[in-house]
């Protein structure tokens, strides 16, 4: 758990400079015309490589919403700072083989980090933290 806080920090801390980079890439386009550009990869490796290129619009007009959904805001507002989504067998591995949960980690609507599991997802012995920047 304190690595998945430690994550999102450092995702935080370079959002901006990975936001200006992403500003200079076109966005996928969707058309009825080429519907490859408007799915998103499921294999592993492709995944990986375009998933940060759509938005949480199109990742749940494809799979749908997800299994386990939790939302970090900033304390004592309702800034949202962080989302971690959690699917079930939405992609395969090198082999073919299902992972059974697919972890994404979004701050604002962009995905950040992914995360594959080969479990259901929960971590009942996780201590919660909330955390309190110093601003």
């Amino acid at each position: 758990m304190r690595t998945l806080w430690l994550s999102l920090l450092l995702c935080l801390i370079a959002s901006p400079a990975s936001q200006a980079l992403a500003q200079d890439e076109p966005a996928p386009a969707a058309s009825a015309a080429d519907p490859a550009k408007s799915t998103i990869p499921t294999a592993e490796t492709d995944f990986i490589q375009k998933i940060h290129q759509y938005d949480k619009d199109a990742i749940v007009a494809q799979f749908g919403e997800p299994a386990s959904k939790n939302d970090y805001h900033r304390a004592g507002t309702d800034e949202l700072m962080a989302s971690v989504w959690q699917y079930h067998y939405i992609n395969t591995d090198l082999e073919g083989a299902f992972y059974q949960t697919t972890e994404l980690d979004f701050v604002g609507d962009n995905v950040v980090m992914v995360v594959f599991m080969n479990h259901d997802g929960t971590d009942p012995d996780a201590q919660r933290i909330q955390v309190k920047p110093d601003l």
